[in-house]
């Protein structure tokens, strides 16, 4: 048992964090940010600013002979109005590339309290907490602390039985992805159990997310922030939020998304970059939307959503999965001819037909943990061995 005096404290520094693409001096501590300062001056959707501040495959990693570790935290947990509460975030606790703990923070907290039906919220303050783990191994390791992938998490304290240093880069390369709520992480397990991270780890390379979860909407800002963010491997999933939103007909669909992609190639003109059309979502393949919570599901204490729009309105360049799969296709079959290194993947092989009679959507939109898990298998099958865009990039 360790007394006060045995503790060091370390400043919270952008070296020892990774994922991060901006870190925010608050007057406690620091934020983390997965977009950079000028991208979210320029956003005004509430849904992004809460989604990019949620740390999503961002972690703590640092060298260190302690055998134990606390973290102090301050997080912000959501409440849905007449829905079930979320679990706690968890912090996984990564030692030497093994999974080595985990730990939650209940009863602490800023409460951010969303009622959909009226359209409204209301964030309350609440106390920090600590995070513990103890009984670590003596002797030299690698300590990476994973944050909740879908809890704002401010972070404030950074002690340890030993001192600290951060850990020299391991020569792996890294792999940016960009997608939606589903490549956020919602309702996976934990942030080492999103399918990004899985994959990642699988693949053997070092993740930075920047899945934003409702907010995959072919945002400028966004495409400049995957063109000015280092990396050498590139992952765009488009498609489910477009239409969750109805933000777009198919007359502007085409150009952004060409123009998204001109964008990233403008800072990362030979890396290998996969765009990836949507997972099955038996809701929207046919039916536009937007997408809408099904509150008629609220009393049997589960929220589902429901497609919305009118299949009639395809005909006039409204947008399904199945409409934005075929140009997303034609458009990468079209760049191809000049872009060796563009490859494109359809998201039925990472979770179609078969798999959805299985493993159901528990709301209609996003997958569960176990769905993550076979998600994040199969994209670093198909993109990390063989003939995947990616191939090249796996761990050696």
């Amino acid at each position: 048992m360790h007394t006060n005096h045995d503790w060091i404290t370390t400043p919270i520094t952008a070296d020892l964090l990774r994922g991060a693409l901006d870190v925010e001096r608050t007057e406690r501590g620091v934020l983390p940010h997965r977009l950079p300062a000028w991208a979210r001056a320029q956003n005004v959707d509430g849904q992004l600013a809460m989604a990019e501040s949620q740390p999503s495959g961002v972690r703590l990693v640092f060298r260190t002979r302690a055998t134990a570790v606390e973290l102090d935290a301050l997080p912000t947990k959501r409440v849905y109005v007449g829905v079930p509460p979320r679990p706690d975030g968890v912090y996984d606790l990564v030692v030497d590339g093994r999974p080595a703990g985990r730990a939650v923070l209940p009863d602490c907290g800023n409460t951010l309290t969303i009622d959909m039906a009226a359209g409204t919220a209301e964030q309350r303050p609440g106390p920090p907490g600590t995070v513990r783990f103890t009984g670590l191994a003596d002797g030299p390791k690698d300590v990476e602390i994973w944050l909740p992938h879908t809890e704002t998490t401010e972070l404030l304290a950074l002690r340890t039985d030993a001192p600290v240093e951060p850990v020299p880069d391991r020569g792996r390369l890294v792999w940016l992805h960009h997608g939606s709520s589903i490549s956020h992480g919602s309702d996976a397990a934990s942030p080492t159990t999103t399918w990004p991270a899985l994959a990642a780890s699988l693949g053997g390379v070092e993740l930075i997310n920047l899945g934003l979860g409702g907010s995959a909407l072919l945002d400028p800002f966004t495409a400049r922030t995957l063109r000015d963010t280092p990396a050498d491997l590139i992952s765009v999933k488009i498609g489910i939020n477009l239409v969750n939103a109805d933000l777009m007909r198919l007359r502007a669909f085409t150009p952004a998304v060409h123009g998204f992609l001109d964008t990233i190639r403008e800072g990362h003109p030979t890396a290998p970059l996969l765009v990836v059309s949507p997972i099955l979502c038996p809701i929207h393949e046919d039916t536009p939307g937007p997408s809408a919570p099904d509150f008629s599901s609220i009393s049997s204490g589960q929220l589902r959503f429901r497609a919305a729009g009118d299949p009639a309105e395809v005909a006039s360049g409204k947008l399904t999965l199945g409409v934005i799969r075929d140009e997303l296709a034609r458009i990468v079959a079209q760049r191809a001819a000049q872009d060796p290194n563009l490859h494109y993947l359809d998201g039925r092989e990472l979770y179609g037909a078969a798999d959805a009679a299985e493993l159901p959507l528990p709301d209609g939109l996003h997958p569960d943990a176990a769905t993550h898990r076979r998600i994040g298998e199969r994209f670093a099958g198909l993109a990390f061995t063989g003939e995947g865009a990616f191939a090249d990039g796996r761990a050696a």
